[in-house]
């Protein structure tokens, strides 16, 4: 399967469907029947500001699939970078974009997906990172509530470097957020870190995949979500430690609260092992809120409204505490703060 071509060719044959096992959740090719035309070109210079507007000098935009191919940080430099991927109309288009960290150089990546209509958009990147090199990603996906919205990162990560991420997202009619991770061990770290609040009939899929191929590397995840309403949210993590990769130290955690009968959460988390000395450990669960703490919070003279949002809060928010760049962690507490509409410090 590849979407590349199937947005090229406008051939909806060549879409995922739910009879390939990692997309049965988010059926494509059920959903879109005919592929739409091209995306018209989109005035980036016309666009208002985006989530992680005024953190930095430097705005890269991709807009309807046009901007730059191709992001490159020197070795030593520390950079901070603000990547907007804007998808507007109704029809469709793929990006590529390629980040190639040095070693030793330091990058942090605010990426925001952003737009209205009902077209479908496929971003793709590639990210280097070299020996010693870091790079933190923080994404707020929030293009619309009718697009079909598609995000894909390949990361390669080189001896002792570093690769944190923290994706938000309120879902879209169709969204997929993956996130594919080469680790070789050798003192290289990975935090992978996400939350979705999803309501309406929206859709997120957060799935990912790390493979340790090396000893000493580190894997460290945990995402969290709430769903309302009909909504639906899918989390696939698989962590694979390949023969010889003894030392890697794993962990992964999703937890999630439905908040609707009729809302659905689709949970498969995965752990591969073929090696020996290692410490792996996984873990789901998906409940509701408390309704013990709820009720002695109303005692204490917290309206039922104010004392939901306080309890999602809390629960969100440890997710948000883990990132490191101060100034992004304020937009997206406050993100999250108009979405579930309590505090979230």
């Amino acid at each position: 399967m590849n979407l590349v071509e199937a947005i090229r060719l406008r051939d909806s044959s060549r879409l995922p469907s739910r009879r390939d096992e990692d997309w049965r959740w988010t059926d494509l090719r059920g959903l879109v029947r005919t592929l739409p035309e091209a995306s018209p070109v989109l005035d980036s210079s016309r666009l208002g500001p985006g989530p992680f507007a005024g953190i930095c000098e430097t705005v890269v935009t991709l807009a309807n699939g046009v901007g730059p191919g191709a992001i490159e940080v020197s070795a030593g430099e520390t950079r901070t970078l603000e990547l907007r991927n804007v998808a507007c109309g109704e029809g469709s288009h793929a990006a590529h974009l390629r980040i190639t960290v040095a070693a030793g150089a330091r990058l942090t990546l605010l990426e925001s997906h952003e737009g209205d209509g009902g077209g479908l958009s496929l971003l793709s990147l590639e990210v280097d990172l070299a020996s010693g090199a870091s790079c933190e990603r923080l994404v707020i996906a929030d293009g619309g509530a009718d697009a079909i919205s598609l995000v894909d990162a390949d990361v390669r990560l080189g001896a002792g470097a570093e690769w944190g991420q923290t994706l938000l997202t309120n879902g879209a009619r169709r969204q997929r957020l993956e996130t594919r991770v080469l680790n070789p061990g050798e003192g290289a770290s990975v935090r992978l870190d996400g939350v979705y609040v999803l309501s309406g009939r929206s859709h997120a899929d957060l799935t990912s995949s790390v493979k340790h191929s090396g000893p000493q590397g580190q894997t460290v995840q945990l995402t969290r979500g709430v769903v309302d309403d009909q909504a639906r949210a899918v989390f696939q993590g698989r962590i694979t430690v390949e023969v010889g990769a003894d030392g890697t130290d794993a962990r992964m955690a999703h937890n999630a609260l439905i908040l609707s009968d009729r809302a659905e959460v689709d949970a498969r988390p995965e752990l591969e092992i073929y090696a020996d000395d290692v410490a792996c450990a996984h873990g789901a669960t998906v409940g509701a809120l408390d309704a013990e703490l709820l009720f002695y919070m109303r005692q204490r003279g917290l309206p039922e409204a104010e004392a939901r949002s306080l309890l999602l809060a809390s629960f969100l928010g440890e997710v948000i505490d883990r990132i490191q760049c101060a100034a992004a962690a304020g937009r997206m507490r406050a993100w999250l703060h108009g979405r579930i509409g309590g505090s979230v410090e």
